[in-house]
């Protein structure tokens, strides 16, 4: 499977597309669960609840932020590829960080719930077909595929973590 065209998805999310070297999407996938191992094991406890600054997350949040955002992404390549055809919605990022109350939760939880997260979608991603791959819906709005997507969720964390590195470790 190719990588994505700017047609395949919003404009926005080039960003995180561009973050994703590999031209093959399950390729992809397995770098990307090394590289989060591999990353995570570099942030210790007394980091967790560090902020670079005032109003920004701490390393807890931007993980469960990570951790939403994969999730919601994931639903939204689930639904397009069965051929949704009703769009799909949108989610604020700062809202869902305000309710989700990490103070309580443990480091080690947050990186091992990543970490079996990226495994489940890569599963997922690994069992669709091409054509499955090329389906196209609405999210938020806008015209997206589930290759697009793939590639959006790789590149979302590899994002986060390159802001983890330069501001918080």
């Amino acid at each position: 499977m190719a990588r994505p065209v700017s047609s395949d998805y919003p404009v926005f999310y080039e960003t995180y597309i561009k973050l994703v070297d590999e031209e093959d999407l399950v390729q992809a996938y397995r770098s990307s669960l090394e590289e989060m191992m591999d990353f995570l094991e570099t942030i210790t406890a007394d980091k967790a609840d560090y902020r670079y600054a005032e109003g920004k997350w701490t390393v807890k949040e931007l993980l469960q932020h990570m951790i939403d955002t994969e999730r919601i992404f994931s639903y939204r390549a689930t639904c397009i590829a069965r051929n949704e055809k009703q769009s799909l919605p949108g989610f604020d990022e700062n809202e869902y960080a305000r309710n989700a109350d990490v103070h309580a939760r443990n480091l080690k939880d947050l990186k091992d719930e990543l970490l079996t997260l990226r495994e489940s979608v890569y599963m997922m991603f690994r069992g669709f077909t091409p054509e499955t791959l090329n389906r196209s819906g609405v999210s938020n709005n806008n015209k997206v595929t589930v290759n697009a997507i793939g590639y959006m969720i790789i590149g979302h964390v590899r994002h986060h973590f390159n802001i983890l590195k330069e501001r918080y470790l």
